[in-house]
């Protein structure tokens, strides 16, 4: 049986109204007065009355509608928008009947207006004294940054390196790391591509960038090249372009970065053996890192949302909102990334921008986006995936409506392109894929030390050097996964405040980054998810 309708079964053994008529807020959602749709918080039968304080009146359900799933409170004409949050999220495609299920058989997308107004609701945040901030263990690195782990990391320069990589990175077992227990692991990174790229592109630029931001990493005590040798992505190049050098003098002589080309060492084996040596001269000086007290001020949370549904916008991606409220109020950094699910909400984040530069700025990845997805015969609203819809989701604007609300509600400060490294503080845009693995590797190497993933459908996604924490959208699907489900959001439905489940999240951030394992890592998940956006064409 495959997950998605594995999960939809689970859903519908929620309990269902007995009665034939019930008030609207026992059995689904409203979010706002303007809506034109409610979420079924349970499975609601045909001829359910839904006992509504709207000017609609009552509402007789039509259709089986699922947990998750819409329900129409009132009709909309084809062609007219239907709103949820307040906002447009689609247009009706036929005629809608108050009592109707709306998905993707009678809404669809289609352009609309969006005033930027840029920088008219930016709030200033009152960041607290440094004195008052919370704290957790980490480790403070020569060069003023924070490590949430003290990895070693094996770090390919092309796919071709690949498996020695994987050879090396296996070869050490615990009787290896024994005696170091600062170290939490040797991480071999690597990735599919290098090479058939046009040497000097900006796709090579990238690349070297990504694999630069993990090299230098506070969550890496010390790194390790490895190539083929005569790969486009040359090592010694990016040492140059990116001014690599000896992780804080762990390693190479002169300061150079440590590295090694299969071809030049002399094959597979050699190679394997060379940089066992290499790494086990690096153990002792890399385990004299020790954890100590630090502000919450370094820390910089990655924000994603993977396997979405229908609840991601009610309950864990707004919890997560206050969590990141709370962060950046502790002087700390928040990365919202994913771009092109944002769109068709880029306009409510314009509004926060610091600036009227800031959001402009954002504007202009947008237009970047319209021409890319245009040039690779895609469109930006080629989105729910098939797995999102079977939760809930319609259109990319409803999706995106929900998926920003991670972003809590203090200005944008700052919009980076792909893997830059982060240096302002509070929230912050990253541009990057949807794609889970491809945005979190990009925000990772701009220097995210924590990661936080909710998910509706039940996301297993873990990443090295930085643990990633995952919020379960749904008590259903938390239960059904509970081995890999860090937090459950979904009893924000059964009436947790929401302001608690933010609090755990929050709690729960300074725990991992103390050094308690997520679920992810306890099962040892996180090196597989290492995944550079590539640009351009592959040749």
């Amino acid at each position: 049986m495959t997950t998605a309708p594995q999960n939809n079964m689970i859903n519908l053994k929620l309990d269902r109204p007995s009665s034939s008529q019930v008030p609207l807020a026992e059995v689904a959602i409203q979010l706002h007065p303007r809506d034109d749709v409610a979420i079924a918080k349970k499975t609601l039968m045909p001829g359910l009355i839904l006992e509504t304080d709207g000017e609609t009146g009552n509402v007789k359900v039509r259709q089986l509608i699922q947990p998750g799933h819409k329900v129409a409170l009132k009709a909309v004409p084809v062609g007219e928008p239907v709103r949820r949050y307040g906002q447009i999220i689609g247009f009706a495609t036929q005629d809608i009947a108050a009592g109707d299920h709306v998905h993707s058989h009678n809404m669809g997308v289609q352009d609309f207006t969006r005033d930027y107004a840029y920088a008219s609701e930016a709030r200033p945040v009152e960041i607290l004294p440094p004195e008052k901030r919370r704290t957790f263990m980490g480790y403070l690195r020569p060069d003023g940054r924070v490590g949430t782990r003290n990895y070693v990391a094996i770090l390919g320069s092309v796919n071709c390196s690949a498996s020695t990589i994987r050879a090396i990175a296996n070869s050490f077992g615990p009787e290896d790391l024994k005696d170091y227990p600062n170290i939490d692991g040797i991480i071999g990174l690597t990735h599919k591509n290098g090479c058939g790229m046009r040497h000097g592109s900006e796709a090579v630029a990238q690349l070297q960038q990504t694999l630069a931001g993990f090299a230098n990493h506070p969550n890496v005590g010390a790194y390790v090249l490895v190539g083929l040798g005569c790969e486009t992505n040359q090592i010694r190049e990016m040492i140059e372009a990116q001014r690599l050098s000896a992780k804080w003098g762990i390693g190479g002589e002169n300061n150079q970065p440590l590295f090694l080309t299969i071809q030049e060492t002399g094959g597979i084996r050699k190679t394997v053996e060379a940089a066992r040596e290499v790494i086990k001269g690096v153990l002792p000086q890399v385990n004299q890192a020790e954890r100590t007290p630090q502000s919450a001020e370094h820390l910089i949370v990655a924000l994603q949302c993977g396997g979405s549904d229908g609840w991601s916008g009610i309950t864990a991606n707004p919890a997560l909102g206050l969590a990141v409220d709370e962060v950046v109020r502790n002087g700390g950094t928040a990365v919202l990334s994913e771009t092109p699910e944002m769109y068709g909400a880029e306009h409510l984040l314009t509004r926060r921008a610091r600036s009227e530069e800031v959001g402009r700025k954002l504007i202009e990845r947008f237009e970047w986006w319209t021409h890319y997805t245009s040039i690779n015969n895609q469109d930006l609203d080629n989105n729910p995936s098939p797995g999102n819809k079977l939760g809930g989701l319609t259109t990319i604007y409803e999706k995106s409506l929900g998926a920003i609300a991670k972003g809590g509600q203090t200005p944008v400060n700052a919009v980076y392109k792909y893997a830059e490294p982060i240096t302002e503080k509070g929230l912050v845009i990253m541009d990057t894929p949807g794609y889970d693995p491809v945005s979190a590797t990009g925000q990772v190497a701009g220097g995210a030390n924590v990661i936080v993933f909710t998910t509706g459908r039940g996301s297993v996604f873990g990443f090295k050097p930085t643990p990633s924490i995952k919020v379960a959208t749904n008590s259903a699907m938390y239960e059904h996964m509970v081995e890999d489900m860090d937090i459950n959001a979904g009893k924000i439905l059964d009436g947790v405040p929401l302001q608690e489940v933010g609090r755990e999240i929050f709690e729960l951030i300074l725990e991992v980054a103390s050094g308690k394992a997520s679920k992810s890592e306890a099962q040892g998940v996180g090196e597989e998810e290492f995944n550079p956006w590539i640009l351009g064409a592959m040749l």
